[in-house]
């Protein structure tokens, strides 16, 4: 996995489009997904090390009304899909759902469906729908770069954008109960009927992540040992672990933090453990 550290990344929005306090698709742009992403399923809590049936990762917490932006970015990993055949792994950044109970995230998929890889980008304001990007090409190695944004009167804008190929997206809905209480940069088991096996993405590295809070300006998420910085890990039910994140770095240039996260096992599906069989 090549390092993201020193790019600097294109954030040109070129198409917004705004939904009147609901998650209604636009066909022509994008479509209603099966599955979907839901807030963390903390499974244990030990101080800051916390693991988690569906989320691996870092997040952010802040009193209500406080976290107002989170930025990242990553490269898009292929799939092993001859070790996960049926399977499914998410990459995204976020507002909330870690300590409560909306999500409003953007981000991309690299899924193995009978053993055939899929990529592609996507956003959800949960509990509303996710919904695929249907004009928006992801392929692996790509760069991708992603923003949400708080805004007024519960409005959240989410943005994504493929530096590889240049193209944007944007749009906006109104979420009057969003807490604004976190900002996480996550790799997830999706769900559909429950937690799906994760996807051998192998790694994934996150790079220029930062967040705002109150009336601060844009910051770095670590260094780890900040009382508001939780780190996550993946596990199964019974505590095997499914993907697990590095320490964080960060860059005192451009003011953010970068980590790298390594798939260890696909979870519910006691058949695809993988390299950890």
């Amino acid at each position: 996995m090549r390092s993201l550290r020193g790019r600097r990344l294109i954030m040109a929005v070129v198409a917004t489009l705004l939904l009147a306090g609901s998650a209604a698709p636009s066909a022509a742009r994008y479509t209603p997904s099966k599955r979907g992403h839901t807030p963390a399923i903390i499974r244990e809590r030990h101080g800051s090390m916390v693991t988690s049936t569906n989320w691996s990762g870092y997040a952010i917490t802040g009193s209500k009304g406080s976290v107002t932006e989170v930025k990242g970015s990553w490269i898009v990993p292929s799939v092993n899909c001859a070790a996960t055949p049926t399977a499914s792994s998410s990459f995204w950044v976020g507002i909330d759902g870690y300590t409560s109970n909306t999500v409003e995230q953007v981000g991309t998929d690299s899924d193995c469906q009978s053993g055939s890889p899929r990529y592609y980008a996507w956003f959800e304001f949960y509990p509303h729908l996710s919904f695929t990007l249907n004009d928006f090409p992801v392929r692996p190695n790509d760069l991708l770069s992603a923003e949400v944004q708080a805004g007024d009167k519960g409005a959240f804008t989410v943005s994504i954008t493929n530096v590889a190929t240049g193209q944007s997206f944007s749009t906006t809905t109104k979420m009057p109960s969003a807490g604004q209480t976190s900002a996480e940069w996550i790799i997830e088991a999706p769900y559909s009927g429950g937690v799906l096996p994760l996807a051998d993405f192998v790694s994934v590295s996150f790079e220029n992540c930062s967040y705002t809070a109150g009336n601060s300006g844009p910051q770095p998420i670590g260094p780890f040992t900040k009382p508001n910085v939780d780190e996550l890990t993946m596990v199964t039910k019974d505590g095997t672990p499914k993907s697990q994140p590095s320490g964080l770095s960060n860059d005192k240039e451009t003011n953010t933090s970068s980590f790298t996260d390594s798939w260890l096992s696909a979870g519910p599906d006691r058949r695809q453990l993988g390299r950890n069989k």
